[in-house]
């Protein structure tokens, strides 16, 4: 591994001041992080750890009825809070629904939203990567590119993004709140990761020094949690990464959907808001054709970056699937197989 030095802050300001050098990196739970650093896949000249800046720990119900999750909240202490739970299912649901139980009592809110891509050709160094080396090439346009993106690929980079608790986030209009060298601001979670276009190596808005400090909800989410479900398709129900995911949350008065959130995962080097087919379920009453119509709108614009034009159909029937269970109702358990298609908990209808 490459030496580096290591600054541990005591203030928001004093990280900035040391990230913003090049070669820094900001440290959290380092549990991407140091992966990279062991495989030489990332180098830095300097880590600065911010897990000691006081304030980023919190999960704070806002007056307004939103709720605003501190950067260094970690995704077990979050998905386990039966308020935010309550609240949110669909993000509860998507956080147990990766990795292990030990990675969740250590892996951060902030450090979730900077995962990098799980491509194979990342992490081999000897392999030609444009996100890792630009100019070098992309290996996986000839390669093994079963796993990689059907939407928003370049050919410069057809990694796809892996977090799952971003896709719900991110069907629910999430606001990152990002302090830097010119001040604080705020960022639709949308529009926080970039798509590879020619410059697959910048993967977020993020300049440098910029330091996530928390995420925000704002109360209209709340509205979704009678019928709101994470549903993840994956190689192995433990321990694996989304071949396609879908967050699907409705608000149901009267029988009709009056309101539709839908987002992917597995899909592109994003989380996918499936907008069109939002517009597509509005104001209809809920059924199957419905929701195969909106899932075809959501791929209208999908195509193969490899050997993987099954993920297109796959993610269509994943959206029917997602759309199914959250019009049945969010269950009032979470399953024990979270976000999994073969849990076998049923939902709860509910109808205002």
């Amino acid at each position: 591994m490459k030496t580096f030095d290591y600054i541990r802050p005591a203030t928001v300001s004093d990280a900035i001041a040391a990230a913003a050098e090049p070669g820094a990196v900001y440290l959290a739970a380092g549990t991407n992080l140091l992966d990279l650093m062991k495989g030489g896949v990332t180098r830095p000249d300097r880590l600065v750890d911010v897990t000691r800046l006081s304030g980023l720990d919190r999960i704070e119900r806002l007056p307004d009825g939103g709720v605003r999750i501190g950067a260094m909240v970690r995704n077990a202490d979050l998905a386990h809070d039966m308020d935010f739970a309550r609240a949110y299912p669909a993000v509860a649901e998507a956080l147990l629904s990766g990795a292990s139980a030990q990675l969740r009592n250590a892996a951060t809110v902030g450090g979730n939203l900077l995962q990098r891509t799980r491509c194979g050709y990342f992490y081999d160094t000897a392999s030609a990567c444009n996100k890792r080396e630009p100019g070098a090439g992309c290996a996986a346009r000839d390669g093994e590119n079963k796993l990689h993106a059907v939407l928003g690929w370049s050919e410069a980079c057809i990694a796809t993004h892996p977090s799952d608790f971003c896709v719900p986030l991110t069907a629910l209009d999430a606001v990152v709140e990002i302090e830097g060298r010119s001040g604080r601001r705020e960022v639709a979670l949308e529009a926080f990761h970039r798509l590879p276009g020619d410059t697959p190596e910048r993967e977020s808005v993020l300049a440098p020094g910029d330091l996530i400090v928390a995420l925000r909800l704002p109360s209209e989410a709340r509205g979704f949690s009678a019928h709101a479900r994470y549903l993840k398709v994956r190689e192995r129900t433990s321990y694996a990464f989304a071949v396609v995911s879908a967050a699907a949350c409705v608000r149901i008065e009267h029988g009709t959907i009056r309101e539709a959130r839908l987002a992917l995962g597995g899909v592109a080097a994003k989380p996918w808001r499936a907008r069109a087919a939002e517009e597509v379920l509005a104001g209809v009453r809920p059924d199957p054709a419905i929701y195969r119509k909106a899932a075809r709108a959501a791929l209208a614009d999908a195509k193969p970056s490899g050997d993987n034009a099954f993920k297109i159909e796959l993610a269509e029937r994943i959206i029917v699937r997602a759309l199914m269970l959250a019009a049945a109702g969010t269950p009032q358990r979470i399953p024990a197989l979270p976000a999994s298609p073969f849990s076998s908990v049923p939902g709860v209808l509910h109808d205002a």
